[in-house]
């Protein structure tokens, strides 16, 4: 191909216990799918999921067993961790059933979608929508990736996140209020999914601020966990 301009390095994630790299294509997330996290923000019930997007740019792929540094964006002072379980999508397809939804799953990783908690205030204030406060630069950290077949029973896995070794939040990935089969039938109905995407799955309750200097741990049973310093 016959670019005008050098295009962009292809955003990628690590794969854990291999050097290869799993390339992305979009990220997608889904909001408020704990019911204890939807009452922290205001919600309740079993509403129908929402979604909305990152950049593909966006992810901060950190290596195993070592800290990432994740710098503090601009235009915010009170920016939000919310850990969350990542499928990674290795057949696109649309109009998926539930049924067949695990088998377009490549593999499972531990993310992080960090928030401009006030800038998504005011854009909910004002009936905006969130672009500003979720898909900005290094918004969307994420540990190395591990393939379906050696991550376990992550329906049962638990979930969690310390900052500066302070547990902050803690959960199961059954609570989900959609589970993963009916995240990926639902998305793939608004936008056909490709080999690629990325799907936040949404975070349990317990979200909260986080400081220039903090050091955030998150794991999900069987998979890598992931090490962030905010800078």
């Amino acid at each position: 191909m016959n670019y005008v301009i050098t295009p962009p390095e292809q955003a990628s994630v690590a794969v854990t216990g291999t050097e290869q790299r799993f390339p992305v294509h979009r990220i997608y997330c889904v909001g408020r799918n704990y019911a204890d996290h939807a009452r922290e923000m205001g919600s309740s019930g079993r509403e129908a999921p929402f979604f909305f997007t990152k950049p593909a740019d966006a992810v901060l792929s950190a290596v195993a067993d070592q800290v990432i540094t994740m710098p503090y964006p601009t235009l915010t002072g009170d920016l939000h961790h919310e850990i969350e379980l990542v499928a990674a999508i290795g057949k696109g397809g649309s109009d998926i059933a539930v049924a067949d939804a695990p088998g377009h799953i490549w593999g499972y990783a531990v993310g992080l979608d960090m928030t401009r908690r006030d800038l998504q205030a005011d854009a909910k204030k004002l009936g905006r929508p969130w672009c500003i406060a979720k898909g900005f630069d290094a918004s969307a950290p994420i540990a190395p990736i591990t393939p379906v077949a050696q991550a376990g029973d992550i329906a049962h896995a638990e979930i969690w996140l310390k900052v500066n070794g302070e547990a902050r939040q803690s959960g199961r990935i059954e609570q989900m209020i959609w589970n993963l089969a009916e995240v990926v039938s639902h998305l793939s109905r608004a936008w056909q999914l490709a080999p690629g995407d990325l799907i936040y799955t949404g975070t349990p309750a317990g979200v909260g601020a986080v400081q220039r200097g903090d050091v955030l741990e998150g794991g999900i049973t069987g998979l890598t966990p992931l090490h962030v310093r905010v800078a």
